[in-house]
């Protein structure tokens, strides 16, 4: 009996421990599922927070304003369902000024990458109803993250700013983002396409990384690029100034330079810049993209044999010369409104992308000016660092003289140029349409700076000055000016000097300009050409 009392307590006790094991479980268990259903709430919680940006009321702001929020903006930008957004849950760390009671999940920015036309894009775009866009410390990482990642990958980055500039309430933090992000561009400069569009304000420190990115572009009437703002310029020098007088749009594109383009609204912008970013290549180790063109490669250009007037004082639009050449007249021009004595843009040629430089006999005979200099070369420059090739129409009596030129440096700045053509090692074309004068002649990709090909319309004149001017210096002092003048054209008014000499390689039809581009792209693009080893050349800046 007591041995069977002693196995029945046995049995009991084990039967009460897997009771109150059983129960732990389903305790554990318990716990755990409500656990999670927690976090996953608190998650999607948190992701409608980010969604909300600053509030409905903010949102309506904005659209009032004409502008569309950082989401809307990049939805429109890149193709539909393909934007992966990082660190959307990221918050700033500010304790200061009551700044620990206001937070938003994702900060005032919105990051990631997507595709544009099927290509990928890393893309950041300031959220103006989060804190007015202004950056934190937590921003700044977000934007240099999208940035590290797409020199890792080799893709572009688009930036689209809406923002009142550093947050003041976290002091030198937020200016050390900023140097963060300047780093970033300056490494990235030759390696990844950059890009910023000024969708907003952008003032003060902010500035400087648009001004180091590739292509800068603006909407009208609601963006705004200053150092100081019109109230500082008032109480410093006492001018009296509008935001739009000062860093406006109109201000940019046509007078200061800074913008490459602008464009009428948000939405406007946003699908010009799908566009654009058609010609570019991802990255530096990649070729320029190929499109199908339906556009016959071999075609005549007939319009071009009178494009050219015969009076050689008389002026025409480069630009007629360009899209008579280019496939299916798709001429993505850059800072048309800026230095118009010389235009620059994205072409495609036989469906592949090329970069064009055209002096315009239209606007100050095409003199080369400083202005004109520089945004010549910036746009070479791009171009080499991106494997495009180069286009070169020329039509230029010289440089602009007078003493304002001098006064500003027009040696230094026409040096850029020089420098820009000389230096570049991708595929260089040239066609002199009708004037070739002096130093131009030389700094407009001729064939002493490595030019590949270079061709000369029967139109063209290839000298060193004027046929005017020359005589004057040759026959000073003898009376049968007119003669010796008329002399001098017969001899070099023409395109046979540069010809006999082997400067041109050619002499062609004006028709049939568009058939010799097309062949020398496709013989020239196994083309391989390397400078000298250097840390880095020293341009004349």
């Amino acid at each position: 009996m007591a041995a069977f009392c002693r196995v029945s307590e046995g049995l009991i006790t084990k039967a009460l421990k897997h009771r109150i094991c059983c129960n732990t479980t389903i305790v554990k268990r318990w716990c755990t599922a409500a656990h999670t259903l927690n976090v996953r709430k608190r998650i999607d919680d948190k992701r409608d927070q980010a969604y909300a940006s600053g509030g409905q009321l903010r949102i309506d702001k904005q659209h009032k304003k004409g502008k569309l929020t950082a989401r809307e903006r990049i939805n429109l930008l890149v193709d539909a369902g393909s934007f992966t957004e990082y660190d959307m849950f990221m918050e700033h760390d500010c304790t200061d000024f009551d700044m620990e009671n206001k937070k938003y999940p994702g900060d005032s920015v919105v990051t990631g990458h997507g595709r544009i036309n099927g290509r990928v894009a890393y893309v950041f775009s300031q959220d103006f109803t989060v804190f007015g866009g202004s950056l934190s410390g937590a921003h700044a990482k977000k934007i240099c993250k999208v940035m590290d990642q797409a020199m890792l990958v080799g893709a572009p980055v688009i930036g689209l700013n809406d923002s009142g500039g550093a947050r003041i309430q976290e002091g030198v933090e937020s200016l050390a983002g900023y140097a963060d992000i300047f780093q970033r561009n300056v490494m990235s400069s030759g390696v990844i396409p950059q890009i910023s569009v000024i969708m907003g304000p952008c003032a003060g420190g902010a500035v400087y990384s648009p001004a180091l990115t590739d292509f800068t572009f603006m909407v009208k009437d609601t963006s705004y690029l200053f150092i100081t703002g019109p109230d500082v310029v008032k109480s410093v020098t006492g001018e009296d100034v509008t935001q739009e007088e000062l860093g406006g749009a109109k201000t940019h594109t046509a007078v200061s330079g800074v913008a490459h383009g602008a464009f009428e609204n948000d939405i406007d912008a946003l699908l010009k810049l799908r566009d654009f970013f058609n010609f570019l290549p991802l990255s530096n180790k990649d070729p320029p993209p190929v499109r199908e063109c339906d556009d016959p490669w071999d075609r005549d250009v007939p319009g071009l044999d009178t494009v050219v007037p015969l009076e050689t004082m008389a002026a025409y639009d480069i630009r007629d010369v360009i899209l008579g050449v280019v496939d299916e007249r798709d001429f993505f021009e850059i800072m048309s409104n800026y230095a118009k004595n010389i235009v620059v843009g994205f072409a495609r040629m036989n469906g592949k992308t090329v970069g064009i430089v055209g002096n315009n006999p239209k606007v100050a005979a095409g003199c080369l000016d400083i202005n004109s200099s520089v945004k010549g070369a910036r746009f070479v420059r791009f171009c080499d660092s991106f494997n495009i090739p180069i286009l070169t129409f020329v039509d230029v009596p010289g440089f602009l003289p007078g003493t304002f030129q001098e006064y500003g440096g027009i040696i230094r700045h026409g040096a850029k140029l020089l420098y820009a053509f000389a230096e570049a090692t991708v595929p260089k074309i040239t066609v002199i349409t009708r004037k070739a004068y002096g130093g131009a002649y030389d700094v407009m990709s001729s064939k002493h700076l490595r030019g590949d090909t270079n061709y000369a319309w029967p139109t063209a004149e290839v000298a060193v000055m004027g046929a005017k001017g020359a005589v004057q210096i040759i026959f000073r002092g003898k009376n049968n000016q007119k003669e010796s003048e008329q002399e001098y054209i017969e001899k070099f008014a023409n395109p046979f000097p540069a010809a006999v000499k082997g400067f041109v390689d050619d002499i062609i039809e004006p028709r049939t300009t568009r058939k010799r581009i097309c062949q020398d792209l496709d013989l020239l693009e196994s083309k391989r050409l390397r400078n000298p080893w250097k840390k880095h050349g020293n341009i004349p800046l």
